[in-house]
């Protein structure tokens, strides 16, 4: 239906003249409500080649109050200004921008819902997928039109899930309703179940398990997690990253070890912690195996001692020092004790050797040392040296502390006095690792012995439906928090780089990433050579692994994640700095995009990207159930009717 002329024309906005039979902002088409009077509504103008150029409407004036008239006519004609956003071809296909400009006086038409169907791709039949041939399944109901006013916008499925997305705006923008209606809208398509789709949820917050719930969602299997609770608790089970998990990268991140020093010594620790476990867990044979390694590092600490250039009486004191250290550090531990019954006879008959008469030891110990020395297997000693740890291998938590003065004892008996102040810091950290409550859950493994045991227990369940995952972190600090979303997520990433062929390409993992900004973070001070997200961000499309990124302060994101994302559903931000970082890292940002951004209200949303094929300001769906994240009522709680204060109180 035409509503005007086209009256001028430049690259950058077209005016248009609306036709003075045409009253209000508003025209009914075919029995459809169609508003073109308000900004951000669509019009449509066709070219000299028959292509139509899609517009949207920046301002409206009246353009006699340009003239000479001393009074207001509310009967004078409106003029529009308008852009160009993009053209469908004769070929019924939409692109943005424009070839082929329109011709003065051109009519001016409304924008239908069939030329929506058109520019938003939801009119294409559905592909001959092996899977469904449904046309629901190939999309999802995301919100309403602010532009075309109630009109519902579809978003294909492949094109938001098939890549990194980013839903970003302050907080109480609706950031977590957006994402509990899209994961809502996907888990409920009728007919099929989604067997195929894993999702986790890094729920900072804790808000996410009120919107999924077993009985809401009766064709999917949800698992509930949280970390150091005791049992079964309000619906969550226990979550355990066992320690052995973290790699020698991880480790140093989480007991912030620098790394000229500590790192190779916690790396050593960690060899030492292996072995050490693998005395009390092992066969017979391998046991007998790991003592006589031991004996052969007593041995050589020993020897290391008694080439220092101190007198006699210093090093036979040193020596006397470490061989009760390694023995206390046996007796420490009764797996290793039950075992070593030979060696702590060897070492009593070193300690009996460390004597002093007239200043002097007469070479007793090292005659003492030589003869323990003739008992070791110095071919067995060596294979138990390289036998290096592997990432995922289990050792018990509690070898950690006797490792780590094993190392020490090595370095003291070297002559190096300083390592014990170097490494102070780093073993106060162990010592948080190892006593404070909120690591429980890394010192417990509940069964799990390898990697595999962890991802089983990760994705377990009773029936073949889909999967979703929600791990509430919410009572976690920083650094723990961290720890269990890097490593979690460098676990399942690795699992998913083995794969190869067709399998890259069944069962895609997403990770939805809650308040990201708290370990996705632009400047991270913690030590990791390389953030597993940004990895995650370059290079996971490959293996079917995504990321869909929530946060309220995209300015403290890194810039590799935030800039990998190809979709973006951006709620209110009103905060500059934030606005300029999201312009700086997308290049096609506008200012008209900025505006619609900070007046936006609650709930409202500017969507672009590869899901969408033009910017669309929606109003998302509300989710239902709703994410535990309303505000508090705050005169509800202040004011208490008087008949009532007394219940209260």
């Amino acid at each position: 239906m035409r509503i005007g002329k086209l009256t001028a024309i430049n690259y950058s906005q077209l005016k248009v003249k609306i036709s003075s039979e045409i009253r209000g902002g508003s025209v009914n088409l075919y029995g459809n409500i169609y508003y073109f009077g308000n900004i951000g509504s669509y019009l449509k103008i066709t070219n000299a080649i028959g292509e139509v150029i899609i517009c949207e409407v920046i301002s409206i004036f009246d353009s006699d109050l340009h003239q000479e008239k001393f009074s207001f006519d509310i009967e004078s004609n409106r003029e529009l200004l308008i852009k160009a956003i993009g053209t469908i071809n004769k070929f019924k296909e939409f692109n943005l921008g424009v070839g082929v400009f329109p011709s003065l006086y051109s009519d001016v038409s409304i924008v239908t819902y069939e030329d929506m169907k058109i520019i938003l791709r939801t009119n294409n039949e559905p592909k001959n997928h092996s899977y469904t041939d449904d046309i629901t399944h190939q999309s999802f109901f995301l919100g309403v039109s602010k532009n075309l006013i109630n009109y519902p916008i579809e978003v294909s499925i492949d094109s938001f899930f098939n890549i990194h997305s980013a839903v970003l705006g302050n907080s109480g923008s609706g950031k977590s309703n957006t994402i509990a209606h899209i994961i809502q809208e996907i888990h409920r398509k009728e007919n099929y179940s989604a067997i195929g789709s894993r999702v986790l949820v890094f729920d900072v917050n804790g808000e996410y398990k009120k919107a999924f719930t077993n009985d809401s969602d009766a064709n999917i299997s949800i698992k509930y997690y949280k970390p150091n609770i005791k049992n079964d608790s309000d619906g969550y089970q226990p979550f355990y990253l066992p320690h052995f998990l973290l790699t020698i990268d991880e480790w140093s991140a989480f007991l912030l070890a620098t790394e000229a020093t500590q790192r190779p010594f916690w790396d050593k620790v960690l060899q030492e912690s292996y072995l050490f476990s693998r005395i009390g867990s092992s066969s017979v044979e391998d046991q007998k195996k790991f003592v006589n390694y031991l004996k052969y590092r007593v041995c050589n600490l020993i020897y290391s001692t008694l080439k220092q250039a101190d007198s006699d009486t210093a090093r036979i004191t040193t020596a006397a020092s470490i061989l009760g250290s390694i023995t206390s550090i046996i007796k420490s531990n009764s797996d290793i004790e039950n075992v070593s019954a030979d060696l702590i006879d060897d070492i009593e008959t070193l300690q009996a050797a460390c004597t002093i008469s007239y200043g002097g030891n007469n070479n007793k110990l090292d005659d003492a040392t030589k003869e323990v020395a003739n008992k070791v297997d110095i071919t067995k000693a060596q294979e138990v040296i390289n036998s290096k740890i592997k990432n995922g291998e289990f050792f018990d938590h509690k070898i950690l502390k006797i490792a780590a003065e094993l190392i020490l004892l090595e370095e003291d008996a070297r002559g190096n006095k300083q390592i014990r102040g170097y490494t102070a810091t780093m073993l106060t950290r162990l010592d948080f690792f190892l006593d404070n409550p909120d690591c429980e859950f890394m010192r417990k493994s509940h069964d799990i012995r390898s990697i595999n045991g962890f991802l089983s227990n990760l994705w377990a369940n009773e029936t073949d439906s889909s999967q979703l995952i929600i791990i509430d972190t919410s009572e976690l600090s920083p650094d723990i928090l961290e720890t269990l979303t890097s490593v979690v997520s460098r676990l399942l990433f690795d699992e998913r780089k083995k794969l190869i062929g067709e399998n890259r390409r069944k069962k895609p993992i997403h990770l939805i990433l809650d308040e990201a900004h708290r370990y996705i973070k632009k400047h991270y001070e913690y030590l990791l050579k390389e953030n597993i997200f940004e990895k995650i961000a370059r290079e996971g499309r490959k293996y079917s692994f995504y990321l869909l990124v929530s946060s309220q302060r995209p300015s403290e994101l890194s810039e590799t994640v935030l800039s990998q994302c190809a979709n973006f559903i951006i709620h209110r931000i009103q905060n500059e700095r934030d606005m300029q970082y999201i312009q700086a890292i997308l290049p096609y940002f506008s200012e008209a995009f900025t505006n619609k951004i900070k007046q936006s209200t609650p709930g409202e949303a500017l969507v672009f990207g590869n899901c969408v094929s033009m910017p669309l300001h929606l109003k998302i769906h509300k989710s239902n159930p709703a994410p535990n994240s309303d505000n508090c009522k705050i005169p509800e709680e202040w004011f208490i009717p008087a008949e009532n204060h007394g219940n209260e109180a």
